[in-house]
């Protein structure tokens, strides 16, 4: 990191779009070397995470950082500025691509699959989409690099090439271009004819001056156009594009594109709206009301599922809402615990979907029937999943224990108690639809095994995806014991406190 530190900070954020693009082109040039391609995009990982812990470091010292890259209408560009809540999402999505791209070596190898130099190079490119959505500097960068985020994976959802996969890219690729076009265009057009400035601002853009009711309509304009947010009824793109391959779907619900829904609706409600506008809209109760009922029926909808990964589709759709819900709340603490809840999810979400995937190339199955006795074979994975799902439900001594203790104080201050209930039923829901995996992996056993346990029973996943597996499971745990960086990073955002009042 001392590097870092004798350049620039302004060209730290030039850094961190680049070396992902650069990291893409090298792939694309070592392709027919599996393994110098592979190291390069290891390699390419590592200097980006280490890039934004200078980034880090300067805003813990307050360093402005900003870059104007061009001016496309007079007192409109495309800019770059660095500020907290973007730090904490490009911390997550930098570091995660390290052990993402861990894991897609083991899987990409012990699935067979094809096209893996176009693979490790989409993702690259998302992951510079994703750094660019980090510090957007105004709603028009972050409306171009979302869309562009957009393009850059759908080669990964539609990575298989059969119909099915087709056919999901075509729902993936419509719903998110849709609801761009339809709601998220017009949300920005209007925003501009509104306040006369696209550009982050501390507190909001926005004051008395301008029409409330205005305002109530920009709200469910962006709470609709920013469709990765998968807020019902516009979900069907995420469950759909699971059949993508399981990095795939690490990338969608953990590391990039979802995440990059959800921070985008915190974002503009923070830095557009303002958190005190907020309160007062009349739309602002309503679609709690839709973000709470999208956190319900996605759970009730999961259980339901056999297949794995459409059951953590829809617990994916499910827990996004739980930030959505959490920025509309529009309470400095429920904002936190949104903030917040964008590293848990992420850690244990992550290693649900790596465990899905060990089981598939190890096992072949897809289904939860299917799964009796396989924690005598799979022992580390299905503790692994038993791990990651604790923390998605939200108890000790996981990660997801604290965003979501931080939602419920900001529900309980904001005095919205059906968002209360509506977090504590979904955590019965959660242990419903998670736990009951794992129990059938260990404690049930195919009726034609009636032999005794022993380790030379065990047939793992190929060690870099056990590698994986094992750090986002002790993320998920060091995230309870440790989580004050990121809490004190919290803190540093406008109005944002982990403190109740948010003194």
């Amino acid at each position: 990191m001392n590097l870092w530190q004798s350049i620039d900070p302004s060209q730290l954020i030039t850094l961190s779009l680049l070396v992902p693009l650069v990291g893409a082109l090298l792939v694309v040039a070592t392709g027919k070397i599996p393994n110098l391609r592979e190291a390069i995009t290891l390699t390419t990982a590592t200097i980006l995470f280490s890039i934004i812990l200078a980034i880090t470091d300067h805003t813990f010292q307050g360093t402005d950082m900003r870059l104007d890259v061009i001016e496309l209408f007079p007192g409109l560009g495309i800019s770059f500025e660095v500020e907290p809540l973007g730090v904490l999402f490009a911390l997550v999505a930098s570091f995660l691509w390290i052990i993402t791209s861990i894991y897609a070596i083991g899987y990409m190898r012990g699935h067979n699959e094809a096209n893996q130099t176009r693979f490790f190079c989409c993702f690259a490119l998302a992951i510079s989409s994703v750094m660019a959505i980090c510090f957007a500097g105004n709603l028009l960068t972050l409306f171009i690099f979302y869309e562009v985020l957009t393009l850059t994976t759908y080669p990964l959802v539609t990575h298989a090439g059969n119909e099915a996969a087709k056919r999901g890219g075509r729902i993936y690729l419509g719903i998110l271009l849709g609801t761009s076009i339809a709601f998220l265009l017009f949300a920005v057009l209007g925003t501009y004819s509104l306040a006369g400035t696209l550009d982050f601002r501390a507190g909001g853009i926005f004051d008395d001056s301008h029409s409330k009711i205005a305002l109530a309509v920009l709200l469910v304009l962006f709470c609709y156009g920013i469709g990765k947010a998968a807020l019902m009824p516009f979900h069907r793109w995420l469950p759909a594009a699971m059949v993508a391959p399981t990095p795939v779907s690490a990338l969608l619900h953990a590391v990039a594109v979802v995440k990059a829904g959800v921070f985008s609706i915190l974002k503009v409600m923070i830095y557009i709206f303002g958190l005190d506008t907020l309160q007062g809209l009349a739309t602002t109760d309503m679609m709690l009301y839709i973000g709470t009922a999208t956190i319900l029926l996605s759970s009730c909808i999961a259980m339901t599922k056999d297949n794995l990964k459409a059951r953590l589709a829809y617990s994916t759709i499910s827990q996004l809402s739980y930030i959505v819900v959490g920025a509309l709340l529009a309470t400095s603490i429920a904002s936190a615990g949104a903030a917040l809840h964008i590293a848990t999810h992420a850690v244990g979400k992550i290693t649900l979907f790596f465990c899905a995937g060990a089981i598939m190339v190890v096992t072949h199955k897809k289904n939860i029937s299917e799964m009796e006795g396989l924690g005598k074979k799979m022992p580390l994975t299905f503790a692994a999943f038993t791990i990651g799902a604790i923390s998605i439900i939200g108890l000790p001594p996981m990660a997801g224990t604290w965003s979501k203790w931080y939602l419920t104080l900001g529900a309980l201050e904001a005095d919205k108690l059906f968002v209360v209930a509506a977090l504590m039923i979904s955590s019965l829901l959660n242990i419903a639809y998670l736990l009951p995996i794992p129990i059938k992996a260990f404690f049930t056993k195919p009726e034609a095994d009636a032999q005794p346990w022993s380790w030379s029973d065990t047939q793992e996943a190929p060690l870099p995806m056990l590698i994986a597996i094992g750090v986002t499971s002790f993320g998920c745990l060091a995230l309870f014991f440790y989580p004050q960086p990121l809490i004190d990073l919290i803190n540093l955002i406008p109005g944002v406190s982990t403190n109740m009042g948010g003194d």
